[in-house]
C-alpha cells in the first residue's frame, strides 16, 4: 500500500479494456475503477481528432492529480454525504459515461493504457476532502463472454456483468470429482497364440532343453454321456434327500410350535372359563346373602323351594306315622322362620331401592339435552329446565343427608325456605312451617334422634313439591300418572287379583295368553307363595337372543313375542336344558342362536349350544354337509314338536303360515334348480 498525503487508506482496482472496465470488488477492500476525464469540445456527428487525444493523454500524466480531482468534483456535485466507496463507484460511472461520449470506444482500446496508481479526492464531509490512493490490478487471465449486446449507432460492445468480474471459485469439498482415469479409455495389447501348426523344440545331439517344468500328464478313466448323466442325477438326489429333510424339520417345528400355542391358547381359555364361572358363583353367592332387586329374591325364594323339596324327600323317606308329621310341622314352622326373614330383608331392600329410585328420578330431570352430531360427537345443552332440576337435585340431598353441623343444616333449611317460597299453595306453606319449627327445636338443643320424624316429613313433602310439573317442568316427561286425565283411559286395565287399575305395562302377556291377566306383581307374589321359580337365568338367554338378533338387522319381530315361561318351556321340555352338541347342562355357558342363520329366529328355528359351540355354528355354509343325518333328523324332530306347541298361540300362527310357505318356495326353487342341473 502506498500512502498519499492525506489518505489514511488504499483501493485497489483491476484495470479491463473498453466497455469491459468495472471495478472488481473484493471482501475486504472496495476496489474502484476510474479513467481521467478529458473535457474536450465534442459535437454529435465529429469525434476527436488524434492529435487531441495525445494532448489529452500528455496533459493527464503532468496533471493527473488535477484531473482526478475535477472528475471527483464532477461526481460530488450529484451526491450528497455517502461512504467512501459508493462515492468512488459513482465517481467511476460518471468518468467513463463521458468517456463514452467524448472518444470513440475503439480509439480509447488502442492508445489509452491505465496507469498502476492514481490518487482520487473522496468527499466525506460538507466542507472537507480526503484524497484516496487507488492502485490498479492488472487481470491475468481472459474474460470469458458471457453474452452482450453491440451499439448500433456508434458501434460499442457492452458485455454483461460476469464478463466483468473474475468468476467465483467453488468451495473445495475434500472429494475429487472430475480425474483423467474416469474420463480416458485404457488399452491394452495382448499377443495371442493362432491356430497355425508350430513345431516343439526337443532335446537333441547339440542342444539340451531343460525338464524342470514339464508335467507328467496320464490319461484317466472313459466314461460315457450316460454314466455322467447319471453322476449328475445322483448327486441331485443327494442334494433333493438333504433339501427335504431340512424343510420336513422346519415343518416338524413349526406344527410344534402351533400345537404349542394352541394347547397355551386352550389353557388360558379353560383357566378364563374357570375364573368367570367362579365370578357368576360368587355373584350368586353375594346376590342370596345380600338381596336387593326382584331377581336376587327369586332366587332366595328357588332355593327354599329346592330346600322343602329335599328335607321333604328325606323325611318321607326316612321317617313315617307320628315322627314324620311332627318333622314336616318342624319343617313347616322352619320355613316359616325363612320366610320373615327374607321377608324383611326385602322391606330393608325397599326402602333403599326406593331412595336410590328417587335420586335416579332426580337425577334424570337434571340431565343435560344430549345428541349425537354428524361427526359423532356428543353435544350437551343445559336448559333453564334441566338447571332447575339440578337445583333441587342439590337440595334434595343435602336435607336428606344425616350426620351435619346444625349451621349447615340451618343454612341448607334456608335455602329450601326461600326456593319452596317461589310457588304459594298449601304445599309450600306447610314446608315452610316445618323447616321454621326445625330451626326453632335446634335453637332450644332438642336432641338429633327427636328430630328424625320431622325431617322425614320434610323430605317427603319435598319431594312432592318436586313431582309437581309446575315446580319443575323437567319431570313431566318421568312420572308414571300422566298429568292429562284423558290420557287415563288409553291403556289402561283392571287386575282381577289386586283390583288395581293400571297400565299396559305392568300386566305381563305370555304368547299363549288370548286376554289380559294378572299383572307383574300379582304373579310374583304367586310365584313366591307356590311356584318359586327363578327365571334368572332364562332371562340371561332370553336377552343375548334378543341382542344378537337385533344385530342382523333383518326386522325379526318373533323373538320379541316370546316371554319368559315361553323361554322357559322351550328350554326346559324341547332341550332338556342341554346344549344339543355336548350335552352340556349349565345354563350360564348355554346360549340360544338360529339354526339357519338365512332366515329369522323362531321356535322351529332355533338350537341351543355353548357360546364356542355356537360360534362354530354360525360359521357354517351348508349344514347338510356339516353335520350327519341323524343329528339334523333329531333336530327337525325338536323343531315339529316348538312348532305344534307355539301353533296354538294366536300371535305365532301368522309367522308360522308365513314361515311354511316361504319353507316350500325354497324347497319348489332347489327342486327346479336340482331338474335343470339334470337336464
Amino acid at each position: 500500500m502506498e500512502d498519499a498525503s492525506d489518505s489514511g487508506f488504499e483501493v485497489v482496482t483491476s484495470e479491463g479494456s473498453g466497455a469491459e472496465q468495472s471495478p472488481a470488488f473484493s471482501q475486504e477492500k472496495a476496489p474502484v475503477s476510474t479513467s481521467p476525464e478529458i473535457t474536450s469540445p465534442v459535437n454529435n456527428e465529429n469525434y476527436c481528432t488524434l492529435s487531441e487525444i495525445r494532448n489529452s493523454e500528455r496533459e493527464e500524466q503532468t496533471s493527473q492529480n488535477s484531473v482526478l480531482t475535477e472528475n471527483t468534483a464532477n461526481g460530488t456535485e450529484t451526491a450528497s454525504m455517502i461512504e467512501d466507496n459508493e462515492t468512488l463507484r459513482k465517481t467511476d460511472e460518471t468518468v467513463q459515461s463521458e468517456n463514452l461520449l467524448c472518444f470513440p470506444r475503439e480509439v480509447i482500446q488502442q492508445d489509452y493504457h491505465m496507469p498502476d496508481v492514481i490518487t482520487v479526492r473522496v468527499q466525506t464531509d460538507s466542507d472537507s476532502f480526503q484524497e484516496v490512493v487507488v492502485k490498479i490490478e492488472r487481470r491475468t487471465y481472459n474474460k470469458p463472454f458471457l453474452g452482450g449486446f453491440r451499439n448500433m449507432s456508434t458501434g460499442v460492445e457492452f458485455h454483461n456483468a460476469g464478463s466483468q468480474t473474475k468468476p467465483k471459485r467453488r468451495p473445495d469439498k475434500g472429494i475429487q470429482l472430475f480425474c483423467k482415469e474416469t474420463q480416458t479409455v485404457v488399452e491394452k495389447n495382448k499377443q495371442q497364440q493362432t491356430r497355425n501348426t508350430t513345431s516343439t523344440q526337443m532335446t537333441k545331439i547339440g542342444l539340451y532343453v531343460s525338464n524342470m517344468t514339464d508335467k507328467l500328464i496320464t490319461p484317466g478313466k472313459y466314461f460315457t454321456a450316460e454314466e455322467y448323466h447319471k453322476r449328475r442325477l445322483e448327486a441331485v438326489i443327494v442334494l433333493q434327500k438333504y433339501f427335504r429333510r431340512w424343510h420336513a424339520i422346519n415343518v416338524a417345528q413349526n406344527l410344534m410350535e402351533q400345537k404349542r400355542l394352541r394347547l397355551a391358547r386352550e389353557a388360558q381359555e379353560e383357566l378364563q372359563k374357570k375364573r368367570e364361572k367362579e365370578e357368576k358363583l360368587r355373584r350368586e353367592y353375594e346376590k342370596k346373602l345380600n338381596p336387593k332387586t326382584k331377581e336376587d329374591f327369586e332366587l332366595l325364594y328357588h332355593d327354599l323351594e329346592l330346600w322343602m323339596q329335599e328335607e321333604t324327600a328325606r323325611i318321607n323317606r326316612t321317617l313315617s306315622g307320628a315322627e314324620r308329621k311332627a318333622a314336616l310341622c318342624a319343617l313347616l314352622e322352619e320355613e316359616t322362620e325363612l320366610i320373615a326373614c327374607i321377608g324383611m330383608h326385602k322391606l330393608n331392600a325397599n326402602v333403599e331401592n326406593q331412595q336410590k329410585a328417587i335420586l335416579q328420578l332426580l337425577g334424570k330431570c337434571a340431565q343435560p339435552r344430549r345428541w349425537k352430531a354428524f361427526d359423532g360427537k356428543i353435544t350437551e345443552m343445559d336448559t333453564q329446565n334441566t338447571l332447575r332440576g339440578k337445583e333441587l337435585l342439590e337440595i334434595y340431598r343435602s336435607i336428606s343427608t344425616k350426620d351435619i353441623p346444625k349451621d349447615e343444616r340451618t343454612s341448607v333449611l334456608l335455602t329450601l325456605k326461600c326456593t319452596v317460597k317461589e310457588h304459594e299453595c298449601k304445599l309450600t306453606q306447610e314446608i315452610v312451617s316445618l323447616i321454621d319449627r326445625e330451626i326453632d327445636l335446634m335453637s332450644r338443643e332438642v336432641k338429633e334422634c327427636n328430630l328424625e320424624g320431622l325431617r322425614k316429613r320434610i323430605c317427603t313433602l319435598f319431594l312432592q313439591y318436586i313431582k309437581i310439573p309446575e315446580c319443575n317442568p323437567e319431570v313431566a316427561g318421568f312420572l308414571k300418572v300422566p298429568q292429562n286425565p284423558l290420557k287415563l283411559y288409553k291403556n289402561v286395565y283392571f287386575c282381577h287379583s289386586c283390583e288395581n287399575y293400571l297400565p299396559s305395562t305392568e300386566f305381563p302377556i305370555p304368547a299363549n295368553s288370548r286376554t289380559i291377566g294378572r299383572c307383574r306383581s300379582c304373579y310374583q307374589l304367586d310365584n313366591e307363595a307356590r311356584k318359586r321359580e327363578a327365571y334368572f337365568k332364562y332371562r340371561l338367554i332370553l336377552e343375548n337372543l334378543r341382542k344378537s338378533e337385533v344385530d342382523y338387522q333383518d326386522d325379526t319381530k318373533i323373538v320379541f313375542l316370546v316371554q319368559l315361561p315361553d323361554m322357559q318351556y322351550l328350554i326346559e321340555n324341547i332341550w332338556n336344558s342341554q346344549s344339543a352338541l355336548s350335552a352340556c347342562s349349565d345354563l350360564y355357558e348355554l346360549v340360544m342362536i338360529r339354526w339357519d342363520k338365512q332366515h329369522e329366529w323362531s321356535p322351529w328355528n332355533t338350537i341351543l349350544l355353548t357360546k364356542e359351540e355356537a360360534d362354530a355354528h354360525l360359521k357354517l355354509c351348508n349344514l347338510q354337509k356339516a353335520y350327519e343325518a341323524p343329528f339334523i333328523y333329531k333336530i327337525k324332530q325338536k323343531h315339529i314338536w316348538a312348532q305344534n306347541y307355539f301353533a296354538q298361540f294366536p300371535a305365532m300362527s301368522s309367522f308360522l303360515h308365513r314361515s311354511n310357505n316361504q319353507a316350500n318356495a325354497n324347497s319348489c326353487k332347489k327342486q327346479f334348480f336340482e331338474v335343470k342341473e339334470v337336464n
